[in-house]
């Protein structure tokens, strides 16, 4: 019986927000197959799209669902992003650097930010809320003091690497009857390797359950000997970590760095996190249920686009309505797990 309870307690809290999001993507993607046939929405490649145009914000949002978890938020990875994509731009075209140093320090500005961000969070206890807020202006101040104007990246192998393509054995033909293959770039190859570690990660490492131990009652996490500042502190690391990394995978697909880059772009990520069933007060989130709420994010975009008549802004509009859907299910979630108790 104790174990039933606790097996139906795990699938209402994790479980069902999780399938209500995957069903909720095979109910809009379905809809659009249906409703825009006629414009190619039905194609493979469409689909793959969503990885496409996503991957940079796949990355950052799964670093997003692992600071969540532990109950806390980080807003600065937009302006991250855009410091990511700027400095890249600067060093490649204006200082001539070398194009493998160029993304090793991209890399090294999102581990900067989690070093600093997690120890202000963790072991001088600082609202993380607080922290994210200083460094999302920080990096974007940073961002116009390297350059105002837009910064066009024309670096051979950079634009080698954002150019090529994985070729599917699948497709679709064209109105000639010629067969055209699907495809995805590298970004997509290595946002779904980042989902796929990070999953272990959370569900087979020791890392993971101190997380969700931390996340779902830090007192007695405590009291169980964890170390909760040091785990609190390496999920912010890792945290910055995938942001310049994602940051990297966004400039592949943009290929130059601007100020105004990457903009809302922390408010998709926190989004896309909720609507796979991370939980904002923590405890509860996996990145494969963040997987789906990047792709719902990005079906939204998609049906929008190919409908052509909407302004692009609906996108935010229907995303803040799924996100305040999603954010009372976690609050009626969060009051029967109160009762059950």
């Amino acid at each position: 019986m104790k174990a039933n309870g606790m097996q139906k307690k795990k699938m209402t809290g994790n479980g069902f927000l999780l399938l209500i999001t995957i069903a909720l993507f095979a109910v809009m993607y379905i809809a659009g197959m249906i409703i825009f046939a006629d414009k190619g929405f039905a194609k493979p490649q469409m689909f793959l799209n969503l990885f496409v145009s996503n991957a940079g914000l796949l990355v950052i949002a799964c670093g997003l669902t692992i600071v969540m978890i532990t109950g806390g938020i980080d807003i600065s990875v937009g302006s991250v992003t855009a410091l990511v994509c700027m400095v890249l731009a600067d060093l490649m075209e204006n200082k001539g650097v070398n194009t493998y140093v160029a993304v090793l320090v991209a890399l090294l500005i999102g581990v900067a930010f989690g070093i600093v961000q997690g120890f202000l969070v963790a072991y001088l206890d600082i609202q993380p809320f607080i922290v994210t807020l200083a460094g999302m202006f920080f990096g974007r101040g940073m961002t116009a003091i390297i350059s105002t104007d837009m910064i066009s990246i024309k670096n051979e192998l950079f634009l080698k690497w954002a150019n090529f393509r994985f070729y599917m054995p699948f497709g679709s033909t064209n109105k000639k009857g010629k067969f055209i293959p699907a495809y995805i770039p590298p970004t997509v190859v290595i946002a779904v390797i980042v989902v796929i570690i990070i999953a272990v990660l959370l569900k087979y490492r020791k890392f993971g359950r101190k997380l969700y131990a931390i996340g779902g009652n830090r007192q007695s996490a405590l009291m169980m000997g964890l170390n909760v500042k040091r785990t609190m502190f390496q999920a912010y690391v890792l945290d910055g970590f995938l942001a310049g990394l994602g940051g990297f995978l966004f400039c592949l697909n943009s290929c130059a760095g601007f100020v105004e880059q990457a903009k809302g772009l922390e408010m998709d990520a926190i989004s896309s996190a909720v609507i796979g069933g991370t939980l904002l007060s923590g405890g509860v989130g996996t990145p494969i249920g963040t997987l789906f709420g990047v792709l719902i994010k990005g079906t939204i975009s998609s049906l929008i686009t190919t409908q052509g008549t909407l302004s692009s802004w609906w996108v935010r509009i229907i995303l803040s309505l799924l996100l305040c859907f999603f954010i009372v299910i976690q609050s009626v979630i969060a009051s029967m797990k109160k009762k059950a108790k």
